[in-house]
C-alpha cells in the first residue's frame, strides 16, 4: 500500500484537563537506602519474636498439640458422601471431573441399577498428590457428592497409597460425617 492511499485521520485535540501529570518524588538519602523500611521490618520481627503472648498462639507441638481450624471452611482430604440409603451420592455427570484444573479426578459411569438416577460411578479416583485442594470439585457437583473434609493429615509412603478410589473415599465419609455433617441436596430432582 501506497503512502498516498494511507487514510489520513484528523488528530485528536487535546485539553490541559486530559493530561495528568505525575512528579517523581523526591527521596532522602535514607529512603534511598531503603533503611527505613529496613529497620521498620526488624521492629517486626523482634516485637512477634520476643512477644510470648503472640509466640504462645503460633507455636504448635505437633503431632502431639493440634491446632482448631475452622472445619467449615477447611478444604481437606476428599470424601465421597452416601445418599439416605447408603449408595454412593453420586450420580457419575463428569462436571467435577470436568471443572477441575489439576485434572487428579477419574470418573467411569455406568446405568444405575436404581429408578432415581440415570448413572452412578463404577470408578471414582482421586490423585491426592496432584490435587491442589481448590475446592472446585466441590461447588461443580449438583448433588453434593463430592466435599472436602476437615482432615489433613494426609500420610501415604507410596504413590498408590496417595491414589484414593471409590471405596477408600467412602470410607473417609464414615470417619468424617459427625465432624462435617452432609449439607447438600437429595440425590433426586437434581
Amino acid at each position: 500500500m501506497d503512502s498516498d492511499q494511507v487514510e489520513q485521520r484528523p488528530a485528536r485535540d487535546w485539553k490541559a484537563t486530559d493530561v495528568i501529570c505525575v512528579d517523581q518524588p523526591e527521596l532522602t538519602t535514607a529512603e534511598r537506602l531503603y533503611l527505613p523500611q529496613v529497620f521498620g521490618g526488624l521492629a517486626t520481627t523482634f516485637r512477634h519474636m520476643f512477644k510470648k503472648r503472640v509466640r504462645e498462639q503460633t507455636v504448635v507441638q505437633y503431632p502431639e498439640q493440634k491446632r482448631e481450624m475452622r472445619k467449615e471452611i477447611y478444604r481437606g482430604v476428599h470424601r465421597l458422601n452416601r445418599d439416605e440409603q447408603g449408595r454412593v451420592a453420586c450420580v457419575a455427570c463428569f462436571m467435577c471431573e470436568t471443572a477441575c484444573p489439576a485434572h487428579c479426578i477419574h470418573i467411569e459411569g455406568a446405568l444405575s441399577p436404581w429408578e432415581d438416577r440415570e448413572k452412578y460411578p463404577i470408578k471414582f479416583d482421586i490423585d491426592e498428590l496432584r490435587c491442589i485442594y481448590c475446592g472446585m470439585c466441590e461447588e461443580a457437583c449438583p448433588v453434593d457428592a463430592i466435599e472436602l473434609t476437615p482432615e489433613y493429615h494426609l500420610v501415604g509412603s507410596t504413590r498408590d497409597e496417595m491414589i484414593y478410589d471409590r471405596e477408600k473415599l467412602l470410607m473417609v465419609y464414615d470417619r468424617t460425617k459427625e465432624d462435617k455433617p452432609r449439607k447438600g441436596p437429595a440425590v433426586t430432582g437434581y
